[in-house]
């Protein structure tokens, strides 16, 4: 079956054969020997010293209250062992699980982790922890302030105006609707601007909205319920937005990630594959990497993983400074995986 698939690929799409053999600089499960039962909601950035730092949230199962977040951090070409730097202890006599972390680098400044506290997502709050030296130690929680949540699964954009834009959304019965909003802090979390639901009268339930930079202006991509990956554009530095409407990229309501490369292009990771209509959602593979000049014509360049029994999703993906890619997702519900791309062999 292997040598099929290779042979169907080199006739219709050899681009994607060059991308597998080719592109994949490094692909490696972040933990060596799990302690837990399960990981999910992985994210990563670069340090200002240039290493590779991953969080994720990990326990017995997601929304377990002993679900705690785990940060591990790439030295020398190895992975860390991972280690709890938050969780949701309230008392001696009460615990919520933590949920979706968020990696944020300031420009040569601490080393920012956001987070989820609470019983489920229609009631978690956000809270920040920091580090001054790289992830190897932390603040102690900070609670963020009242209806400010956070970046909720995607990172926040540093904008040219120096406005640090979190991507935000909350999750309500399904029908009332999914609705995405941004909020907006000039000093790396001290204060906030809270701005509007996007397309608020839309019937198109989205979430966990990505952000990419063009010329022009600003592009939100999401899953949703309905039309598989969804985008919106802001032309006012995120504080407005056209309508929401459908890509056409096939989704199947899970998680994706996307970052825009200076001077290039775009890259997407989500799962290349549309949602049963008598389901919540379909199934989280295969998983595949896209790119697009304009973020709007998109073509795949890589599986990361094939249609297979298992769940591969919730991706995370950023650009070096050198210029190549760095994504993570979560491998089977019981770990992490980490792939590093070849920025320079990447053609949009």
């Amino acid at each position: 079956m292997r040598k099929f698939i290779i042979a169907v690929c080199t006739v219709c799409i050899p681009y994607m054969c060059l991308a597998q053999d080719k592109l994949v600089k490094v692909k490696e499960l972040v933990v060596s020997d799990p302690y837990f039962k399960e990981a999910h909601a992985s994210t990563l950035t670069e340090t200002t010293t240039g290493d590779i730092i991953v969080a994720f949230f990990a326990g017995t199962k997601e929304a377990n209250p002993d679900v705690e977040i785990m940060v591990s951090k790439l030295i020398k070409g190895k992975w860390t062992p991972p280690k709890s730097v938050a969780n949701g202890i309230q008392h001696s006599k009460k615990r919520y699980p933590t949920w979706n972390p968020v990696l944020y680098q300031i420009p040569h400044g601490k080393l920012q982790l956001y987070y989820k506290v609470g019983p489920s997502p229609q009631t978690w709050w956000g809270e920040l922890i920091e580090s001054a030296d790289g992830g190897e130690t932390w603040s102690k929680p900070r609670r963020l302030p009242e209806d400010i949540l956070g970046p909720i699964k995607n990172k926040p954009v540093l904008l040219s105006n120096g406005v640090l834009l979190s991507p935000v959304s909350t999750e309500v019965k399904h029908d009332a609707g999914w609705k995405i909003h941004f909020e907006a802090t000039k000093d790396y979390g001290d204060t906030w601007e809270l701005y509007d639901v996007v397309d608020s009268s839309s019937s198109i339930n989205a979430i966990q909205p990505s952000i990419l930079i063009h010329k022009e202006g600003l592009q939100l991509l999401a899953r949703s319920l309905d039309d598989g990956i969804v985008e919106s554009w802001s032309y006012d530095n995120g504080k407005s937005w056209t309508p929401l409407k459908s890509t056409g990229l096939l989704n199947p309501n899970s998680g994706t990630d996307a970052v825009t490369v200076p001077n290039k292009g775009h890259v997407l990771v989500y799962n290349n594959i549309g949602k049963p209509a008598e389901r919540w959602s379909g199934p989280r593979s295969p998983l595949n990497v896209a790119v697009s000049k304009d973020g709007k014509s998109w073509k795949d360049i890589l599986i990361l993983e094939e249609p297979q029994r298992g769940e591969f999703s919730y991706p995370s993906v950023i650009v070096d400074r050198k210029g190549d890619i760095h994504i993570t997702y979560t491998y089977k519900r019981k770990n992490v995986m980490y792939v590093h791309i070849d920025g320079k062999k990447i053609k949009y």
